[in-house]
């Protein structure tokens, strides 16, 4: 008997005027090769870095984890709380040192690594050491145990690695692609100058010139939520794990130039599956890069393809027909799926899984 599954695939076209949304260690707007042809690319770090800050603005703080290494402050200041005359900073390292087992260089120093830490997990691991100051050396397994439970939202959709104790390791149960051009690109540079203010008539030219590279795209954004690993480790919090993921996914963007370029644009085409076999990237439609038309540039082109690609799949039998088709946007009737606006996309999708997940587990 097949194992059950049950994934969502968010599938999105957006356009995105000039910009560097995302930078390499040169400068440059990040590229890549694909069908032979240089592609422009937004790494998937960027893109769910911005989805992490978006969810910062839009969730209750208890959702929204901290990645940091400055973790002995998040736990000293949950023990400064329950008891202010402790020696919150001192009982904060013992708790985490002694009793986690992680290795902390000190007060502000924290950890080598960054660790993803929820605000529950803190106040966990605080009233254990408010309660037992001289025994933390005793209570690793509770220690531990506090610091497995009660994960934020996005450390589990993003997942959390802790090197030196795997059990303390959560799989993440979104995957973000890094995002490519449907078609090729060439990068530009945007010459520019600019001139001091106390400038004096007899003085001319300018104070500092310098250039910027950029590009222009129709990106191909794709990411893939496992909706059981999500109820695993948040029971009865699924689906709306999966709406303010999708509602981030859609919204956020990455800030790189931003105030030079006010690339701020929104999705042309959203297209979201939920499936019971496996997730399904539809990258390789644009394998062979859409060319441009005056008349409808590459967003045309890049919607038959996609089309064309996601039907053809379904009619060799490579993937099964989704169980949950929705789209926003002119793609809908050529993939077959139902045609919503994104409010109905957002309620129809935690509506399904919420009647669909139960205790773990698919029905």
């Amino acid at each position: 008997m097949r194992k059950q599954r049950m994934v969502i695939d968010f599938h999105v076209l957006q356009t995105v005027p000039p910009s560097c949304v995302n930078r390499d260690d040169t400068g440059s707007p990040k590229t890549a090769v694909y069908g032979g042809v240089t592609r422009a690319r937004v790494s998937s770090q960027a893109w769910k870095h911005a989805m992490r800050a978006y969810f910062m603005d839009e969730l209750e703080a208890i959702d929204v984890g901290q990645r940091t290494k400055r973790i002995v402050e998040l736990v000293a200041e949950e023990i400064a709380r329950l008891d202010p005359a402790l020696d919150s900073e001192k009982l904060a390292i013992k708790a985490l040192s002694d009793g986690v087992g992680l290795k902390i260089k000190g007060a502000k120093e924290g950890t080598d690594a960054l660790f993803f830490m929820s605000r529950k997990q803190a106040q966990n691991l605080a009233q254990i050491a408010v309660a037992n100051p001289k025994q933390i050396k005793d209570m690793k397994m509770d220690c531990q145990a506090a610091l497995r439970k009660d994960p934020a939202m996005d450390m589990v959709l993003f997942g959390r690695m802790v090197a030196n104790d795997p059990t303390l390791n959560y799989d993440a149960a979104a995957q973000v692609a890094h995002s490519i051009s449907t078609h090729a690109v060439g990068n530009e540079f945007d010459y520019f100058t600019a001139v001091d203010d106390r400038q004096t008539e007899g003085e001319s030219g300018a104070a500092h010139m310098d250039t910027t590279e950029f590009n222009s795209s129709t990106l191909y954004r794709y990411a893939t939520v496992n909706v059981l690993e999500l109820e695993k480790n948040l029971p009865g919090q699924a689906a709306q794990a999966v709406r303010a993921f999708a509602d981030a996914f859609v919204h956020a963007m990455p800030t790189g130039k931003q105030n030079a370029f006010a690339n701020r644009t929104l999705p042309d085409d959203i297209y979201v599956t939920i499936r019971r076999d496996q997730s399904v990237s539809l990258a390789p439609a644009f394998e062979k890069p859409v060319t441009a038309t005056r008349d409808s540039g590459y967003m045309t082109g890049s919607e038959k393809a996609l089309a064309e690609y996601a039907n053809r799949l379904e009619r060799q039998g490579m993937v099964e027909p989704p169980a949950l088709a929705l789209c926003v946007g002119d793609m809908a009737q050529a993939l077959g799926a139902q045609s919503v606006t994104l409010p109905q996309l957002l309620e129809q999708i935690e509506a399904w899984i919420g009647a669909h997940v139960q205790d773990g587990g698919a029905v």
